[in-house]
């Protein structure tokens, strides 16, 4: 059976999640719903990731198998047209029996935005985290190049994280200014639930000058998540890519 593959974005800032769940309106559920619409029964979609409460997406990956697929223009502009504004196709594509959005990605990326001025600034307060002390993106870097590579990232796992183990290959995470913005960039083949943002927080720790960047080394052997430092917010998080291909290591990755 056929597969349509589906790459929308989001704005997370009013959902409770990607998931479907009884506290509060998803992402999932709004594309179910246009999709059930547009066929005229029920769909399930599944996703490369469950983003979390109020992070972004500004290329989330979902499929679903179907007998009869639509043009591929159908689900982009017919989707658009039953989304919320702040939901969107940009793509679709009819691949192969067994292509699964979630088993068949080798790899994500994600951007986190902090943004870095003398006081707040109300537009960007829903797309990044907003610190009003300087940072030093020099010291960030210094550590975050010390967990890069394969590692059981325990210490960035978030306590009710259901994943069996926290060994994750981290192929990237760089710090990269952008005016007065700090952007932290992670690539990996998976990652355990909370862990950007956990790095974020820990990452911040060194930028503002409380801890040295060899204390990330640390922290990432100790696996003892009351060693990291605090879980960065969850609005300058998101979801950039997802890998399907050789690209995981290209363009720096």
């Amino acid at each position: 059976m056929p597969v349509v593959k589906l790459t929308l974005a989001y704005d997370g800032t009013r959902y409770a999640g990607w998931q479907v769940q009884p506290n509060g309106p998803s992402i999932q559920a709004e594309v179910e719903r246009a999709l059930s619409a547009l066929h005229k029964a029920p769909r399930r979609v599944t996703a490369a990731g469950r983003t979390d409460a109020g992070v972004h997406a500004r290329a989330q990956v979902c499929s679903f198998p179907e007998e009869r697929p639509l043009p591929e223009k159908a689900y982009v502009m017919g989707m658009n047209a039953l989304l919320p504004p702040d939901i969107a196709i940009s793509a679709a594509a009819l691949l192969p029996e067994g292509f699964d959005a979630r088993r068949s990605a080798r790899g994500k990326r994600y951007c986190y935005r902090i943004e870095n001025r003398p006081t707040r600034f109300p537009i960007g307060r829903a797309y990044a985290w907003q610190l009003f002390r300087p940072l030093d993106a020099g010291a960030m870097g210094e550590a975050a190049a010390l967990l890069t590579g394969r590692h059981d990232f325990a210490a960035f796992q978030a306590s009710d994280c259901e994943a069996r183990h926290a060994v994750r290959d981290l192929g990237r995470l760089e710090v990269r200014p952008e005016g007065e913005a700090l952007v932290v960039v992670a690539e990996a083949t998976a990652f355990v639930k909370h862990m950007v943002r956990n790095l974020v927080g820990t990452l911040v720790e060194v930028g503002l000058g409380k801890r040295p960047p060899a204390w990330v080394a640390e922290v990432l052997a100790s696996r003892d998540r009351k060693r990291a430092g605090p879980t960065a917010p969850p609005q300058g998080l998101a979801l950039e890519c997802v890998f399907y291909g050789d690209e995981l290591h290209a363009q720096g990755g």
